[in-house]
């Protein structure tokens, strides 16, 4: 059994980006810049942000933070996205979700440029995936086909089972992974299947799964019993249980019996999304230079 270490993945990923910032910086003399928007004190929130600023002095992009109280009013924010557009010096926008109740969430994520969507939320965007050419590739998802190629697990004729149908992962990492593969572009050519908290004989169909990727949203939801023995188990979810621990929606102890690799939760996929964060913040700053 395998464990597909996403920490250290991305350790390596960002050392590459790192190299590659400093090509940039070079060539340009710009500084790829991310805005993050952070609306309330929830303290998870808190957390993804500082560490996506930790991420981008790591690889030497610039990384501005704007903190806006709870009260906030949608207009208000979408005041603030308006001129975070207009700002040629940063190229990348991120607004931390969820939003506090009240904020219209899809009107102030459509508000972004779709150049500067770096999230890749924006209809253009996910519409230019669903398209086969992409301008940006949604950071959970990215990061999880990453491991796959990384890790040399084959998706071409394989059975990927996908455990939830959000928009952040479920929905568009399907679209990903069904993809024709070309030279350039691995991690596709998978046979895809959607299951969710409404899909009936749920056990029948994650049994049949060559790679299972899971996020539901439901802490330890996936057991041994669920698994093909050797299959591939990439486990998305992150959940607080009540004496404060961590854990995933796969329950690790014993899937790892049946899997034949399995990634942890924590040091999984959440590294490996950050790390698609800076790399899409990296291009938005080429297409920026481009499009000058």
């Amino acid at each position: 059994m395998q464990i597909l270490d996403g920490k250290k993945l991305s350790e390596t990923i960002c050392n590459e980006l790192s190299e590659q910032v400093i090509r940039f910086k070079l060539s340009t003399g710009i500084t790829p810049c991310l805005a993050a928007v952070l609306v309330g004190d929830d303290p998870a929130s808190r957390i993804y942000v500082s560490n996506k600023e930790k991420a981008c002095q790591k690889v030497g992009m610039e990384s501005r933070l704007f903190r806006l109280p709870v009260t906030t009013t949608t207009e208000e924010l979408l005041v603030l996205i308006e001129e975070l557009n207009n700002d040629t010096n940063v190229h990348g926008i991120l607004v931390q979700l969820p939003l506090p109740e009240g904020c219209d969430e899809l009107r102030v994520l459509d508000a972004i440029d779709p150049k500067k969507d770096v999230d890749a939320f924006h209809p253009e965007n996910v519409g230019l995936i669903s398209q086969g050419r992409p301008r940006y590739l949604p950071c959970t998802p990215c990061g999880i086909q990453q491991m796959l190629i990384r890790y040399g697990i084959e998706t071409a004729g394989k059975h990927v089972v996908i455990v939830g149908r959000s928009d952040i992962v479920g929905k568009p990492m399907a679209l990903m992974l069904v993809q024709k593969q070309s030279l350039s572009q691995t991690g596709a050519d998978a046979t895809v299947t959607i299951v969710h908290s409404r899909t009936k004989n749920l056990s029948d169909i994650t049994r049949q799964a060559d790679i299972l990727i899971v996020a539901i949203g439901r802490a330890c939801f996936l057991t041994a019993e669920m698994v093909k023995p050797e299959a591939v188990v990439i486990d998305v979810g992150i959940n607080r249980l009540s004496d404060g621990k961590i854990c995933g929606d796969v329950d690790f102890d014993t899937v790892k019996e049946v899997a034949g690799a399995i990634s942890p939760v924590p040091g999984g996929v959440g590294p490996l999304t950050i790390s698609m964060l800076l790399l899409n913040t990296l291009r938005a700053a080429n297409l920026s230079n481009v499009s000058e």
